[in-house]
């Protein structure tokens, strides 16, 4: 990390981290879900089922790091270790991974706040969104499948990050953002999540399972009022 990512992170509340891992290692991620999804459904974590709506037929897959030791390696890399802890001042831990297939014509992801969802607590957040979680409204379902929306605050407006394969983007959880459709007729736009909390936090959902950078279950108090990443309308689209 440069002086002007840590910069960027405690101003913005966002941070860029270009080409931290090589195309090499993006393809064979990309080819390890490819092949998940080709297996069949994996309950708890994975089901694809028949449908008019992309995102039923290619959901995003919760917690794969349980389940793939790719995943697993991934999401524990040294590399994102050490810009964690550079960026949050201390040791962290990994709570959740997700993989977005996000297939042509799939919705996006209405603006929001992930911390509203993991409610870490005490806030790790160092960055210059200090205002704690706003009040969520609903949102557009033609465009969300989530139904929690968070206007931006007053004066500001949503910002576009381009990134290529290899790129990271480091962000506080309590940053407004989402993402939009993608209106590719032919092209994915997959991505692979990992939320982390310092290692002060105490209490966290319990849908996070929290485990060190080393691999070890870290077990935290339940905090109150979480849930998982994006509360999902029901299915959209004909069957």
């Amino acid at each position: 990390m440069s002086a002007t990512n840590i910069g960027a992170f405690e101003e913005a509340g966002f941070t860029v981290a270009r080409g931290l891992f090589g195309h090499d290692e993006i393809e064979r991620l990309r080819a390890e879900f490819a092949a998940m999804h080709a297996s069949g459904p994996v309950p708890g974590h994975f089901e694809p089922r028949t449908s008019g709506d992309p995102l039923r037929t290619h959901p995003r897959v919760m917690h794969p790091h349980e389940i793939n030791p790719l995943a697993l390696r991934f999401l524990l890399d040294p590399r994102l270790r050490s810009v964690l802890e550079t960026l949050l001042g201390e040791a962290v831990l990994a709570a959740q991974s997700m993989f977005y297939f996000k297939p042509p014509g799939a919705r996006g992801q209405a603006l929001h706040q992930d911390n509203f969802y993991l409610r870490a607590e005490p806030g790790t957040c160092v960055a210059a969104w200090r205002d704690g979680l706003f009040c969520p409204e609903e949102a557009d379902a033609g465009v969300s499948f989530a139904r929690e929306y968070v206007p931006p605050p007053p004066g500001l407006s949503a910002v576009p990050v381009d990134m290529a394969p290899g790129d990271v983007l480091f962000f506080n959880g309590s940053l407004v953002h989402g993402s939009q459709p993608n209106r590719s007729a032919v092209r994915f736009r997959r991505s692979f999540i990992g939320h982390y909390v310092g290692r002060s936090a105490e209490r966290v959902g319990r849908f996070y399972r929290t485990i060190s950078m080393s691999g070890e279950r870290v077990a935290l108090a339940e905090s109150a009022g979480a849930g998982p990443c994006g509360t999902e309308f029901a299915p959209h689209g004909p069957h």
